[in-house]
């Protein structure tokens, strides 16, 4: 009697396996954009309706960045942790090497006219800021928790001043810095101004980069980097006369003193007492 029970559970669980897999690899078929297990695995690119994200494979997109409908964005581009990007009632265009800061929000209209969002090249939307159904030249910067909103539009090279207001329909020439409540024009950009926008907008590219070969490492790597930072630690302790020797003998650093290498769980003469004699020959 028992065996037969177990016959029919290992049929039963057979039967599950085979049921799942082929569930599994519909799913797969069914996904929009690809799914890949990563250590960090919350990045959103939502399909709404019939809309798909276009983002070039050459972009950073942070973990808890969503990314929806129809959302066109440029190579070089980074969408920061947090930042939503909304494409439903209408199409944002973003062009390349510009950077949607962390938290920041873009936004289209339909509502109070048929605004899309268009975003230049070179753009820095800094952390918290909002651009909802405007339009921004290139090398625009748009400052920490500003507005920028409907059918409003901001000119190459210029800058909103954090926390200003630009408000609908605004016409920002470029060059220009504009502030306030709602925003007015303070003054014009220095040469040396538009060119620092310029650089900031390059440097963001570049540390959008680290951050993508961050992302990308499985737990395995991140325990693998931890460790070998921990024997670098112990390699340059002040009292080693240097990080590669030790009594002025070269240092194995996979083999310490007959302790093992150095990490989290170092090798003690408690769990390994033959080489404490060894050490001392």
């Amino acid at each position: 009697m028992s065996s037969l029970v177990a016959r029919t559970a290992s049929r039963m669980a057979s039967l599950f396996r085979s049921a799942g897999t082929v569930l599994d690899g519909s799913g797969k078929g069914m996904e929009v954009t690809k799914f890949t297990e990563k250590l960090v695995p919350s990045t959103r690119f939502v399909a709404l309706d019939d809309l798909v994200p276009t983002v070039s494979d050459e972009c950073f997109v942070a973990p808890s960045a969503s990314v929806i409908g129809d959302v066109t964005i440029g190579k070089h581009t980074s969408v920061w942790y947090g930042a939503i990007i909304r494409g439903d009632v209408h199409s944002v265009k973003i062009g390349e090497g510009s950077s949607i800061g962390d938290r920041a929000v873009v936004h289209v209209a339909k509502i109070q006219g048929d605004s899309p969002t268009v975003i230049g090249n070179h753009v820095t939307i800094s952390s918290g800021a909002m651009v909802h159904a405007a339009t921004l030249g290139d090398g625009v910067m748009i400052g920490e928790s500003a507005q920028v909103l409907d059918g409003a539009a901001v000119g190459d090279s210029a800058m909103v001043a954090p926390g200003s207001i630009v408000t609908a329909g605004t016409r920002v020439p470029g060059g220009e810095l504009w502030g306030g409540a709602p925003a007015k024009k303070i003054r014009a950009l220095t040469e040396e101004e538009i060119a620092q926008i310029k650089a900031s907008a390059f440097e963001t590219i570049d540390l959008a980069a680290q951050h993508v070969l961050e992302n990308a490492k499985e737990y395995k790597e991140v325990v693998e980097e931890e460790e070998e930072e921990d024997v670098i630690e112990h390699m340059q302790d002040e009292n080693t006369p240097k990080p590669n020797t030790y009594e002025g003998k070269p240092l194995d650093i996979e083999n310490v003193l007959g302790q093992g290498a150095p990490g989290r769980i170092f090798r003690s003469n408690l769990t390994h007492p033959e080489e404490m004699f060894k050490s001392k020959k």
